[in-house]
């Protein structure tokens, strides 16, 4: 597969480096740059993505990076089987437990999650660090939403972690998985208060709280180039107007009952709702 010539091979980390260096020195740079186009595409592109680590598997299959960006690509394609086969492979070169909370979500996507909730009480969860182990626990979540155990689910995510008011890269993903789970569950008033917290901590746009917090708050965005009814015009192109639906109803209200002889007076709503699959 093409690479840019920009790619050196250079830009990927040290300890990989390290690991590589294992290897024949061509060789070595033609796997680097094969990993550093996967992480690259890997959130933008997975297909192509998954593509690159595919050729630097081939090319060192022993060496553990390899194996864990050849995990991430499959797993990112949803190719769950050959992702949770990867990070075992990488998990005995190096016996690190860093991968446990994603092989436990593998489980989940194979739809085993029992067995994801066993391995969240497995002791390798106790030798993850803070991030891993919030990690764990939103999986663990998960499951138990997969086997219809809302409850559950809510009392799983409530934790330290949860309540405190320190930002970690962690607590935006923690709350928006609170929030909801409390609206799977009904409890709308929460699930909003949850939402806007989600969206005080996410300032890089990690989650779609903004989306779901204005959802609950019956904001809608409207494309006013759209179709109309005739009567309604746009000030320039592309345009998009942001309407709060419960009070554009309200003021509507009056014109509507003069005009109900033929108009039956329903409206339709939809609505959507977004899961790891962290």
């Amino acid at each position: 597969m093409p690479i840019p010539d920009d790619v050196t091979g250079e830009e990927i980390d040290k300890d990989v480096r390290q690991e590589l260096q294992s290897l024949p020195k061509g060789l070595a740079e033609d796997v680097s740059r094969n990993l550093v186009m996967v992480a690259r595409l890997i959130d933008e592109d997975p297909e192509g993505a998954y593509g690159y680590s595919r050729v630097a598997l081939r090319l060192a299959s022993r060496v553990a990076a390899v194996r864990e960006a050849a995990g991430f690509a499959a797993y990112a394609n949803q190719k769950y089987s050959e992702a949770l086969a990867e990070f075992r492979a990488a998990r005995r070169m190096t016996g690190n437990v860093d991968l446990w909370p994603v092989m436990a979500d593998c489980e989940r996507g194979l739809g085993r999650p029992e067995k994801a909730l066993d391995m969240a009480g497995a002791p390798e969860v106790q030798k993850l660090d803070k991030a891993g182990q919030v990690e764990m626990r939103l999986v663990a979540a998960g499951a138990r939403r997969d086997m219809d155990q809302l409850d559950a689910a809510i009392v799983t995510l409530q934790s330290p972690e949860l309540a405190s008011n320190s930002v970690q890269p962690w607590t935006a993903r923690l709350r928006y998985a609170y929030a909801d789970a409390l609206l799977a569950a009904g409890r709308e008033g929460e699930a909003r208060e949850w939402f806007a917290k989600a969206v005080e901590s996410d300032k890089d746009g990690s989650t779609d709280a903004s989306d779901r917090l204005a959802e609950l708050d019956g904001v809608e965005f409207v494309d006013a180039l759209g179709e109309d009814d005739g009567d309604s015009h746009s000030d320039g192109d592309g345009d998009v107007e942001v309407v709060n639906s419960q009070a554009s109803e309200a003021e509507s209200e009056p014109e509507a009952a003069e005009d109900s002889v033929d108009d039956d007076g329903l409206d339709d709503v939809d609505g959507d709702e977004g899961d790891l699959k962290s």
